[in-house]
Protein backbone atom coordinates (compact mmCIF):
# COMPACT_ATOMS: atom_id res chain seq x y z
CA UNK A 1 0.00 0.00 0.00
CA UNK A 2 2.91 2.10 0.58
CA UNK A 3 4.65 1.60 -2.36
CA UNK A 4 1.38 2.70 -4.62
CA UNK A 5 0.66 5.78 -2.51
CA UNK A 6 4.28 6.50 -3.26
CA UNK A 7 3.80 5.70 -6.87
CA UNK A 8 1.22 7.91 -6.88
CA UNK A 9 2.83 10.56 -5.51
CA UNK A 10 5.96 10.89 -7.82
CA UNK A 11 3.90 9.99 -11.29
CA UNK A 12 1.14 12.68 -9.95
CA UNK A 13 0.77 14.85 -13.38
CA UNK A 14 1.77 18.20 -13.12
CA UNK A 15 2.52 21.46 -14.83
CA UNK A 16 5.93 21.89 -16.42
CA UNK A 17 7.66 23.96 -14.13
CA UNK A 18 11.60 25.89 -14.68
CA UNK A 19 10.78 27.49 -11.18
CA UNK A 20 9.67 26.46 -7.16
CA UNK A 21 6.92 28.52 -5.37
CA UNK A 22 8.34 27.46 -2.33
CA UNK A 23 11.66 28.63 -1.70
CA UNK A 24 12.65 29.97 -4.74
CA UNK A 25 15.00 32.63 -3.00
CA UNK A 26 16.80 30.35 -1.90
CA UNK A 27 17.64 28.57 -5.24
CA UNK A 28 17.70 31.95 -7.42
CA UNK A 29 21.83 30.94 -8.48
CA UNK A 30 20.38 27.18 -9.62
CA UNK A 31 17.73 28.70 -12.00
CA UNK A 32 20.24 30.91 -13.21
CA UNK A 33 22.98 28.70 -14.05
CA UNK A 34 21.19 25.80 -15.06
CA UNK A 35 19.12 28.19 -17.43
CA UNK A 36 22.55 29.75 -19.09
CA UNK A 37 23.61 26.23 -20.04
CA UNK A 38 20.24 25.43 -21.41
CA UNK A 39 20.20 28.16 -23.48
CA UNK A 40 23.29 27.05 -24.60
CA UNK A 41 22.16 24.06 -26.05
CA UNK A 42 22.29 21.33 -22.55
CA UNK A 43 19.19 19.28 -21.81
CA UNK A 44 18.98 20.23 -18.40
CA UNK A 45 16.85 18.36 -15.37
CA UNK A 46 16.79 19.06 -11.48
CA UNK A 47 15.20 18.04 -8.60
CA UNK A 48 15.21 19.38 -4.67
CA UNK A 49 12.91 18.40 -2.05
CA UNK A 50 12.94 19.07 1.49
CA UNK A 51 13.15 15.91 3.76
CA UNK A 52 11.84 17.62 6.84
CA UNK A 53 8.53 19.59 4.93
CA UNK A 54 8.37 17.19 1.99
CA UNK A 55 8.36 20.32 -0.04
CA UNK A 56 9.37 21.01 -3.36
CA UNK A 57 11.93 23.61 -3.29
CA UNK A 58 13.40 23.01 -7.31
CA UNK A 59 11.76 21.64 -10.36
CA UNK A 60 13.00 21.88 -13.43
CA UNK A 61 11.73 19.52 -16.00
CA UNK A 62 12.54 16.53 -13.59
CA UNK A 63 10.23 13.88 -15.47
CA UNK A 64 12.30 13.96 -18.52
CA UNK A 65 14.25 11.12 -18.99
CA UNK A 66 18.23 11.42 -19.23
CA UNK A 67 20.89 9.30 -19.52
CA UNK A 68 22.37 9.53 -16.12
CA UNK A 69 25.98 7.45 -16.26
CA UNK A 70 26.92 5.21 -13.38
CA UNK A 71 24.49 6.61 -10.66
CA UNK A 72 21.79 3.25 -11.93
CA UNK A 73 24.17 1.95 -9.70
CA UNK A 74 22.32 2.21 -6.61
CA UNK A 75 19.23 0.30 -8.14
CA UNK A 76 22.28 -2.73 -8.19
CA UNK A 77 23.54 -1.78 -4.94
CA UNK A 78 19.69 -1.51 -3.30
CA UNK A 79 18.96 -5.15 -4.84
CA UNK A 80 22.42 -6.98 -3.15
CA UNK A 81 21.59 -5.34 0.16
CA UNK A 82 18.21 -7.05 -0.04
CA UNK A 83 19.13 -10.03 -0.55
CA UNK A 84 22.06 -9.67 2.36
CA UNK A 85 18.75 -8.69 4.81
CA UNK A 86 16.67 -11.62 3.41
CA UNK A 87 20.33 -13.60 4.39
CA UNK A 88 19.79 -15.20 0.59
CA UNK A 89 22.74 -16.88 -0.17
CA UNK A 90 23.63 -15.19 -2.81
CA UNK A 91 24.36 -12.28 -0.75
CA UNK A 92 27.36 -13.84 1.03
CA UNK A 93 29.15 -15.59 -2.00
CA UNK A 94 33.02 -15.14 -2.72
CA UNK A 95 32.95 -13.97 -6.66
CA UNK A 96 35.94 -14.09 -8.75
CA UNK A 97 37.63 -11.97 -11.64
CA UNK A 98 38.37 -13.64 -14.96
CA UNK A 99 40.29 -12.20 -17.61
CA UNK A 100 36.82 -11.58 -19.62
CA UNK A 101 36.04 -9.42 -17.09
CA UNK A 102 38.43 -6.84 -17.45
CA UNK A 103 37.05 -3.20 -17.72
CA UNK A 104 38.29 0.33 -18.25
CA UNK A 105 37.35 3.26 -15.76
CA UNK A 106 36.06 3.74 -12.42
CA UNK A 107 37.40 1.49 -9.92
CA UNK A 108 40.09 -0.34 -8.08
CA UNK A 109 39.60 -3.91 -8.09
CA UNK A 110 41.23 -4.36 -11.74
CA UNK A 111 44.63 -2.61 -10.16
CA UNK A 112 44.33 -5.24 -7.37
CA UNK A 113 46.12 -8.47 -7.07
CA UNK A 114 43.29 -10.46 -5.23
CA UNK A 115 41.01 -12.42 -7.30
CA UNK A 116 38.45 -12.97 -4.88
CA UNK A 117 36.10 -10.61 -3.00
CA UNK A 118 33.11 -11.40 -0.74
CA UNK A 119 29.90 -10.00 -2.22
CA UNK A 120 29.78 -7.13 0.45
CA UNK A 121 33.43 -6.24 -0.64
CA UNK A 122 32.23 -5.51 -3.98
CA UNK A 123 29.01 -3.51 -3.11
CA UNK A 124 31.52 -1.33 -1.20
CA UNK A 125 33.97 -0.69 -3.94
CA UNK A 126 31.15 0.68 -6.07
CA UNK A 127 29.62 2.80 -3.72
CA UNK A 128 33.15 4.29 -2.60
CA UNK A 129 34.96 4.40 -6.55
CA UNK A 130 31.32 3.42 -8.82
CA UNK A 131 33.67 -0.01 -9.75
CA UNK A 132 33.15 -0.94 -13.07
CA UNK A 133 34.57 -4.38 -12.25
CA UNK A 134 33.08 -4.80 -9.20
CA UNK A 135 29.41 -3.50 -10.83
CA UNK A 136 29.75 -6.08 -14.22
CA UNK A 137 30.63 -9.22 -11.81
CA UNK A 138 27.69 -8.39 -9.11
CA UNK A 139 24.85 -7.92 -12.05
CA UNK A 140 26.59 -11.13 -13.38
CA UNK A 141 25.90 -12.56 -9.68
CA UNK A 142 22.46 -11.53 -9.40
CA UNK A 143 21.09 -10.95 -12.73
CA UNK A 144 20.11 -7.55 -14.83
CA UNK A 145 16.48 -8.68 -14.47
CA UNK A 146 16.07 -8.75 -10.82
CA UNK A 147 17.44 -5.02 -10.69
CA UNK A 148 14.86 -4.46 -13.14
CA UNK A 149 12.34 -6.12 -11.01
CA UNK A 150 13.27 -4.67 -7.74
CA UNK A 151 13.82 -1.20 -9.56
CA UNK A 152 9.98 -2.27 -10.67
CA UNK A 153 9.01 -2.90 -7.14
CA UNK A 154 9.63 0.64 -5.96
CA UNK A 155 7.40 2.19 -8.52
CA UNK A 156 10.57 3.12 -10.37
CA UNK A 157 9.41 3.82 -14.30
CA UNK A 158 11.57 6.39 -15.58
CA UNK A 159 15.04 5.45 -14.26
CA UNK A 160 16.49 1.85 -14.63
CA UNK A 161 19.96 0.29 -14.69
CA UNK A 162 19.99 -0.85 -18.34
CA UNK A 163 23.04 -2.61 -18.98
CA UNK A 164 26.59 -4.03 -17.62
CA UNK A 165 29.02 -1.16 -18.20
CA UNK A 166 31.40 -1.64 -21.41
CA UNK A 167 33.89 -0.01 -23.06
CA UNK A 168 32.13 0.03 -26.59
CA UNK A 169 28.48 0.25 -27.10
CA UNK A 170 27.51 -1.75 -30.11
CA UNK A 171 24.24 -1.33 -32.49
CA UNK A 172 22.91 -4.31 -30.29
CA UNK A 173 23.48 -2.74 -26.83
CA UNK A 174 21.75 -0.30 -24.76
CA UNK A 175 22.98 3.07 -25.81
CA UNK A 176 23.52 4.32 -22.17
CA UNK A 177 24.59 2.61 -18.72
CA UNK A 178 21.67 4.38 -16.69
CA UNK A 179 19.03 6.61 -17.27
CA UNK A 180 16.46 8.43 -15.10
CA UNK A 181 14.52 11.46 -13.98
CA UNK A 182 15.27 13.98 -11.34
CA UNK A 183 12.07 13.68 -9.58
CA UNK A 184 12.56 9.96 -8.92
CA UNK A 185 16.12 10.21 -8.28
CA UNK A 186 15.60 12.98 -5.64
CA UNK A 187 12.73 10.77 -4.29
CA UNK A 188 14.71 7.44 -4.07
CA UNK A 189 17.51 9.01 -1.88
CA UNK A 190 14.60 10.92 0.27
CA UNK A 191 12.99 7.23 1.21
CA UNK A 192 16.98 5.71 1.78
CA UNK A 193 17.33 8.32 3.95
CA UNK A 194 13.87 7.80 5.93
CA UNK A 195 14.63 4.18 5.80
CA UNK A 196 11.68 3.26 3.54
CA UNK A 197 13.45 1.46 0.68
CA UNK A 198 12.99 -2.32 1.02
CA UNK A 199 13.33 -1.97 4.91
CA UNK A 200 15.56 -0.03 7.48
CA UNK A 201 18.23 -2.35 7.68
CA UNK A 202 18.48 -2.19 3.48
CA UNK A 203 18.17 1.43 3.45
CA UNK A 204 20.61 1.92 6.16
CA UNK A 205 23.34 -0.27 4.56
CA UNK A 206 23.31 1.00 1.31
CA UNK A 207 24.14 4.40 2.87
CA UNK A 208 26.65 2.91 4.63
CA UNK A 209 28.25 2.21 1.22
CA UNK A 210 27.61 5.20 -0.68
CA UNK A 211 28.76 7.30 2.11
CA UNK A 212 32.09 6.18 1.05
CA UNK A 213 31.41 7.71 -2.39
CA UNK A 214 34.98 9.75 -3.44
CA UNK A 215 33.82 11.67 -5.91
CA UNK A 216 32.60 14.81 -5.01
CA UNK A 217 33.47 16.97 -8.47
CA UNK A 218 30.06 17.91 -9.48
CA UNK A 219 27.54 19.62 -6.94
CA UNK A 220 29.08 18.18 -3.80
CA UNK A 221 32.64 20.42 -5.15
CA UNK A 222 30.37 23.18 -3.17
CA UNK A 223 30.22 21.28 0.05
CA UNK A 224 33.56 21.62 1.57
CA UNK A 225 34.48 18.31 2.38
CA UNK A 226 37.11 15.50 2.16
CA UNK A 227 36.15 12.98 -0.59
CA UNK A 228 38.56 10.42 1.07
CA UNK A 229 36.74 10.72 4.29
CA UNK A 230 33.37 12.30 4.50
CA UNK A 231 30.95 9.74 6.41
CA UNK A 232 30.34 11.79 9.40
CA UNK A 233 29.75 15.00 9.94
CA UNK A 234 31.65 17.96 9.73
CA UNK A 235 31.36 21.62 10.25
CA UNK A 236 27.12 20.37 11.04
CA UNK A 237 27.27 18.94 7.04
CA UNK A 238 26.41 14.98 6.00
CA UNK A 239 26.50 14.20 2.78
CA UNK A 240 24.99 11.07 0.68
CA UNK A 241 25.91 11.29 -3.13
CA UNK A 242 26.24 9.10 -6.08
CA UNK A 243 27.43 10.46 -9.05
CA UNK A 244 27.42 9.50 -12.97
CA UNK A 245 30.27 10.73 -15.64
CA UNK A 246 30.21 9.99 -19.40
CA UNK A 247 30.89 11.44 -22.61
CA UNK A 248 28.73 14.72 -22.59
CA UNK A 249 26.91 13.56 -19.30
CA UNK A 250 27.10 14.68 -15.71
CA UNK A 251 24.66 13.98 -13.15
CA UNK A 252 24.40 13.59 -9.48
CA UNK A 253 21.89 12.52 -6.60
CA UNK A 254 22.12 12.77 -3.01
CA UNK A 255 20.93 13.33 0.11
CA UNK A 256 22.21 16.30 2.39
CA UNK A 257 22.13 17.28 5.97
CA UNK A 258 23.10 20.51 7.88
CA UNK A 259 22.62 22.61 10.54
CA UNK A 260 19.09 23.37 10.23
CA UNK A 261 17.37 21.62 6.85
CA UNK A 262 17.73 18.38 5.04
CA UNK A 263 17.03 18.14 1.26
CA UNK A 264 17.21 15.13 -0.96
CA UNK A 265 18.50 16.32 -4.61
CA UNK A 266 19.56 15.10 -8.13
CA UNK A 267 20.96 17.05 -10.65
CA UNK A 268 21.42 15.71 -14.64
CA UNK A 269 23.03 17.48 -17.85
CA UNK A 270 23.00 16.07 -21.03
CA UNK A 271 25.34 18.28 -23.45
CA UNK A 272 27.77 18.44 -26.53
CA UNK A 273 31.31 17.63 -24.97
CA UNK A 274 33.20 19.07 -27.90
CA UNK A 275 35.84 21.07 -25.82
CA UNK A 276 37.20 21.57 -22.23
CA UNK A 277 35.14 24.79 -22.42
CA UNK A 278 32.08 23.43 -22.51
CA UNK A 279 32.65 20.82 -19.59
CA UNK A 280 33.54 23.35 -17.13
CA UNK A 281 30.86 25.58 -18.18
CA UNK A 282 28.84 22.64 -16.89
CA UNK A 283 30.56 21.74 -13.82
CA UNK A 284 30.71 25.30 -13.03
CA UNK A 285 26.81 25.29 -13.32
CA UNK A 286 26.70 22.20 -10.91
CA UNK A 287 28.59 23.61 -8.28
CA UNK A 288 26.36 26.63 -8.21
CA UNK A 289 23.80 24.51 -7.44
CA UNK A 290 25.76 23.05 -4.71
CA UNK A 291 26.56 26.48 -3.24
CA UNK A 292 22.82 27.37 -2.98
CA UNK A 293 22.06 23.59 -1.29
CA UNK A 294 24.90 24.64 1.12
CA UNK A 295 23.34 28.04 2.04
CA UNK A 296 19.93 26.48 1.95
CA UNK A 297 20.53 23.47 4.67
CA UNK A 298 22.23 25.59 6.89
CA UNK A 299 20.15 28.27 7.43
CA UNK A 300 17.48 27.74 10.73
CA UNK A 301 14.43 25.75 10.14
CA UNK A 302 10.98 28.02 10.63
CA UNK A 303 8.69 27.00 13.18
CA UNK A 304 5.11 27.89 12.83
CA UNK A 305 4.29 29.95 15.25
CA UNK A 306 0.65 30.55 16.07
CA UNK A 307 -0.40 34.50 15.69
CA UNK A 308 -2.27 36.15 18.67
CA UNK A 309 -4.36 39.06 18.44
Amino acid sequence: MRARERWERIHAPRVPRHSSTEGAENFSGTFRALGKIAYAGSRVSASVVDLNSGKTLVAIDDRIVLPTASIGKILLLIEVSARITARDASGFGILDKTAGDSIAGAGLWQQLQVPTLPVADLAALVGATSDNLATNILLRHVGLHAVRARTESLGLVRTALLDLVRDDRGPDEAPQLSVGSTAELSWLFGALARNEIVDPVTSQRVLGWLSQNSDLSLVASAFGLDPLSHRGLDHDTLLVNKTGSDSGVRSEAGALRGSGRAVAYAVSVQFTDDSLGSRMRVLEALRVVGVDLLEYVHQPRRENVPRHS
